[in-house]
Order: structure tokens, then sequence, then C-alpha cells
């Protein structure tokens, strides 16, 4: 199972909600930089968090890609989810290589679960950084973490 996990571009500091925050026009940019790093993966399926900044982040990604299949909204990729519930739900993904789309601080606590098995050791991940797992499944500690791309 190969993972990328990405999180969200710039978003605008403020929205009547945060799920409703937008990404700004550098947010957009830096989206477009890191997708270039995904050209020529086997991407099979993008999971993004239903936030606006989430989804228009993923669907950037979609359309540099060329990717044709739609974008799989998920609940459990907001902010606040959990780590643990994220490695369970991509157990029905364990078949496929996979792009994540979500947030802080949920992304860099993923890979620190993935790959040391511990909530405390968080990856830091800038606005659109995004980082490469791979695992045969995905389990606490069981998964390695291959690359991670700040964008500049």
């Amino acid at each position: 199972m190969k993972v990328w996990i990405l999180r969200h571009g710039e978003a605008k500091p403020q929205a009547r909600m945060d799920a409703e925050r937008e990404l700004t026009a550098k947010g957009r940019e830096e989206v477009l930089r890191s997708a270039a790093h995904l050209m020529g993966q086997p991407l099979q399926r993008i999971l993004a968090s239903p936030y606006v900044r989430a989804q228009q982040t993923a669907e950037l990604v979609r359309q540099a890609l060329g990717f044709t299949d739609a974008i799989v909204t998920v609940p459990w990729l907001t902010p606040d989810g959990n780590p643990h519930k994220v490695l369970e739900q991509l157990d029905a993904y364990s078949a496929e290589n996979v792009l994540l789309v979500s947030h802080q601080p949920l992304v860099g606590t993923l890979i620190g679960l993935a790959v040391h098995g511990s909530l405390q050791q968080a990856q830091p991940m800038h606005t659109a950084s995004l980082a490469y797992l791979e695992a045969d499944l995905p389990l606490a500690g069981g998964m390695q973490l291959v690359d991670v791309r700040h964008v500049e």
C-alpha cells in the first residue's frame, strides 16, 4: 500500500465557519507545486476532508494529474479527526494507492502514529506539505515514511 498525505494549501484566515475557509491564491499555487510531485505516481483514489479548503486542494490535484475518478469525501479527515480511526478506515483501501487530503493537527499526528506508533511524535507539516508512506497494511508503527516534501 502506498499512501500520500497532503495538507491543504494556505487558506483565508477567516470565514463564517472554519469548515468554509477557502484557499488563497498563494494556497492554490502551493497545491499545484505539490501536485507536480504526484505526476506519474500510481494513484488509485483521492480521499478528502469535507472542509472547503481540502476539497479545493483535492480538486486542484485531481485536475493537475488528469485523474478521472471522483474525489471521495470522508468525514474522518477533518482537523480534529482521530488518527487511530483514520488507520482503521484506511484498511478498506489497503489494496490501493491513495492520496489523503486533510489538515493539521490530524496529518502530523497520523504520520507519527503510522510510523512511530505514537501520537507524541507528530510530523511537522506546513501548508501543502506532501508525505509519502508505504506499508503492507495501515498499522500503527508499521508504516515507513519514505519522503516528505515541503513547499518553499
